[in-house]
């Protein structure tokens, strides 16, 4: 029958991939399940429609919707399939369709299996230049780069054969953002016209054929092997004779002692600064890396776009943009850390100057590297975040009047307690820039908001950087820094030598100056033990070490470090800040009244102590009569550490970190049997000692202060009798900084003295942490230090300039923050916000 003939060529074509003939066969079995045989014939229908909608089919997609909505035909294995064709976006079908053909059109033979390599050769057949010509004779660049994508799709499988459906997928993949090769991303995206196979991994070939092909690397191969054997051997040897856990201990007891807050509090926001700052760099050469990935799709949309001119390359555009937002948004959370650690990191291991010129250049390559779309954007906002702060820097070169007209305030208004809003110039191009911000984040229908305004955030901090370390740099550190990089880009030949000759004069004064000796046995100690530990317990090969760095995100690991230092730095803060009551009107004898003997003998001192207890945290200052101080505890790291090495070794160590006992006359080191004139303490004891060398410096005394609270009465004859009453003491735990003025006190000196009310309060000879003292009665010459103060940092005032910085980083010149309490330095004197008459 003529109907039955009609059947037979189409399914005769379909089985071709005629993709309308699919799509009939499809509706074909959907007639005929309505009749008879429902399930076979369902299934049998989505069978044909699923080929016809891999190869493009709008209804053959929409005949699925209506199956898989009905559950016609639907079965276990085709459920996950038909699904996914089924939601496809058009902007999927289009590249599915736009595929398929420039897959056939590398196999014009239409094979059904065919080899990478035979695909290649029929590359030449769908290069494009961007006007639609195929070139002749020698490859344009871009196509050049079709080639290398196409390259790139058709060996991303790692398989011999590359199937139609294969070759789709990836392309869709890659379409949709996501790389199918690292060498798509710009990693090895340069326009150099190589047409070799790629070499196959050394290490992947079996030991003869690795000896014929690379023989180098095989040597080299064996080496590492056998310095690697040797080096665990040796090391396992090595810590059979050391006490390594001993070492350890002590060393990190050494180092602990030796850490002082000084020193958390210097280097702690310098590290944060720097491992932000180049955090920063790093997520910018990421980005800079992703525009070379950039070019490399725009050359796969251009190609697609010739097979399918309905293609939507905006929509492209965009999911290249959401898969890679991934820099920009680290780069955020680094110049977060970066702003919150700058005012409060000391500005003098700053280098602004050359750090100011390193954030120019990276504003300028990273507008550069901006997408067309968001360059036209961004031109206008660079335009205007350099104008207002070209004003902002006239109004603090000219002064006067004409520089408050141009780039001062004209009107001030406050807004809140610490919240000022200015009026001015350069504040009518912040707010123009605002302007263009909203416009970039409306664009495309709010998809500019990470197409566009994204990008645009890195050259904004970058230029915002600038701003603020070139308010922080001098002349002449400019002039400096200008000359140095210019002699290093166009003299670096001829200074390699100069430079390598002061770097050897400079180490040298390193080595007479900073003692290089003492830090290089330091080192030594204390990484003998890591080292020992690696290879003894975890069998870790340096190798292996350098290949899992470089695996991992050095970013990520930037970012994870300065978040421990804050969670840390956080916890410390809220330990020492606590909810203590400062400035307390309570005094001593207020004290003794309710805490002292008479409480005790009204009520038990039990309940005394129960009662007392609301007065925990209350800082105090008063005054007494100092009593007496002793030493409660030596520590020592380094004698620990010197003590467990050998005699000679011992000896040696001493002598290079601490101090040799003083050359005395031979009658001083005898004891004189009649008054000697006042010599060295230490040459008494010199000759009873046992080395020529001691490491006492290096002792940290903790005292214990004892001061009674005189309690005044009047005689017969009205004269004041002070009747000192021992039970009435107080005792105050001392740390080291005290203990120059503790050596000059003698007994019965009036000090005063703060402290915190904390502890076993109500109780005989309560223990207090001493805070500051202060000797009134001191004032003999032989005593200069009579006043000591224990360091305690503003914790609040500098998380609160940290913030306050920040926000006038961010909305400097429109809107600035006051900070009025407190001497420490304030963000508004880094922007130079505020009237400046």
């Amino acid at each position: 029958m003529p109907e039955e003939v009609s059947i037979e060529e189409l399914e005769h074509r379909a089985k071709n991939g005629d993709a309308k003939a699919q799509a009939e066969m499809g509706r074909y079995y959907l007639r005929l399940a309505e009749q008879e045989d429902e399930e076979v014939n369902s299934v049998t229908a989505v069978t044909w429609l699923i080929q016809a909608a891999k190869n493009g089919r709008r209804d053959a997609v929409k005949l699925l919707q209506r199956c898989l909505h009905e559950r016609k035909g639907i079965t276990a294995e085709n459920r996950e399939e038909v699904r996914a064709l089924a939601t496809e976006s058009r902007f999927e079908r289009s590249v599915r369709k736009a595929a398929l053909l420039m897959y056939w059109k590398l196999n014009p033979d239409r094979k059904k299996k065919v080899t990478a390599s035979e695909l290649l050769e029929n590359i030449s057949q769908v290069n494009t230049v961007p006007d639609g010509a195929v070139p002749g004779g020698p490859f344009s660049s871009s196509a050049q780069k079709q080639r290398k994508v196409l390259e790139s799709l058709v060996t991303s499988e790692g398989t011999q054969y590359v199937g139609a459906e294969d070759f789709v997928e990836n392309t869709k993949r890659y379409a949709l953002g996501i790389s199918p090769s690292p060498i798509l991303e710009g990693a090895a995206g340069d326009d150099d016209d190589d047409d070799e196979e790629p070499v196959k991994n050394p290490d992947e070939l079996p030991l003869p054929q690795k000896l014929l092909k690379f023989p180098l690397h095989a040597v080299l191969e064996v080496k590492e092997v056998l310095i690697d054997w040797a080096s665990r051997a040796g090391m396992q040897w090595i810590s059979a004779l050391i006490p390594t856990h001993h070492v350890n201990t002590l060393i990190f007891f050494f180092i602990i002692s030796n850490l002082t807050l000084e020193f958390f509090l210097l280097v702690i926001p310098l590290i944060v600064f720097y491992l932000a700052f180049i955090s920063m760099i790093i997520c910018t050469l990421r980005v800079f890396q992703n525009s070379k990935a950039w070019e490399n799709f725009r050359a796969l949309t251009v190609m697609l776009a010739s097979f399918e001119p309905g293609l939507d390359l905006e929509q492209a555009e965009f999911n290249f943009t959401w898969t890679h937002l991934e820099p920009y948004l680290y780069f955020l959370l680094s110049a977060l850390f970066l702003i919150l650690s700058f005012p409060v990191a000391d500005k003098s291991w700053v280098p602004c100057s050359e750090l100011a010129t390193v954030a120019i250049f990276f504003t300028v390559s990273s507008y550069l590297s901006l997408q067309p779309a968001a360059q036209s954007h961004a031109r206008p906002a660079l335009l205007a975040q350099a104008a207002s702060a070209l004003c902002s820097f006239a109004n603090k070169l000219l002064r006067g009047w004409l520089g408050q007209i141009i780039g001062g305030a004209l009107l001030s208004v406050p807004i809140g307690d610490w919240v000022v809003l200015h009026v001015g110039v350069p504040c009518i191009f912040y707010l123009y820039l605002l302007y263009l911000c909203g416009r970039m984040a409306a664009a495309r229908g709010l998809r500019g908001s990470y197409c566009v305004l994204l990008p645009f955030l890195l050259c904004y901090m970058w230029c915002q950087l600038s701003v603020t370390l070139l308010h922080g740099s001098t002349a002449l550190g400019l002039m400096r820094t200008a000359i140095g990089y210019m002699l290093f880009l166009f003299a670096l030949p001829v200074l390699s030598l100069g430079l390598l000759a002061m770097l050897l004069v400079q180490f040298v004064q390193w080595f007479l100056a900073l003692e290089l000796t003492k830090m290089v046995v330091t080192v030594c100690l204390c990484a003998l033990p890591v080292i020992l530990r690696w290879w003894t317990r975890f069998s870790l090969s340096p190798l292996a070490l350098l290949r899992s760095l470089r695996r991992s995100s050095i970013v990520k690991l930037i970012l994870v470090w300065i978040s421990a230092l804050l969670l840390f730095s956080w916890f410390y803060v809220y330990r020492s800040e606590g909810m203590k009551v400062y400035n307390s009107t309570l005094t001593w004898q207020q004290y003794s009244e309710l805490c002292g003997p008479r409480a005790w003998k009204e009520r038990n001192m039990a309940h005394t102590q129960i009662l007392c207890s609301h007065l925990e945290g209350h800082r105090v200052t008063w005054e007494g009569r100092f009593k007496y101080a002793r030493v409660t505890e030596i520590e020592n790291g380094a004698q620990a550490v010197v003590n467990l090495l050998p005699g000679f070794a011992a000896d040696w160590v001493r002598c290079l970190y601490g101090e040799e006992y003083p050359a005395c006359d031979s009658d001083a080191e005898t004891p004189p049997p009649q008054p000697a004139p006042p010599t060295d303490p230490l040459c008494r004891l010199k000759v009873l000692a046992n080395h020529r060398c001691h490491v006492k410096r290096f002792d940290r005394y903790k005292f214990e202060v004892t001061v009674g609270m005189p309690q005044e009465r009047k005689g017969r004859n009205g004269t004041t009798i002070e009747d000192e009453d021992a039970t009435k003491d107080i005792v105050l735990r001392a740390s080291n900084e005290f203990r120059a003025v503790l050596l000059t006190l003698s007994s019965g000196s009036v000090v005063e003295f703060s402290t915190v009310l904390e502890g076993r309060l109500g109780s005989k000879w309560p223990v207090f942490e001493l805070k500051a003292l202060h000797c009134r009665s001191c004032a003999s010459p032989l005593a200069p230090t009579r006043r000591q103060v224990k360091i305690e940092q503003d914790w609040r005032n500098g998380a609160r300039d940290a913030f306050v910085f920040a926000f006038n980083f961010l909305f400097h010149p429109l809107l600035s923050a006051h900070v009025e309490q407190g001497d420490a330095t304030t963000a508004i004197a880094e922007m130079e916000v505020g009237n400046e008459g």
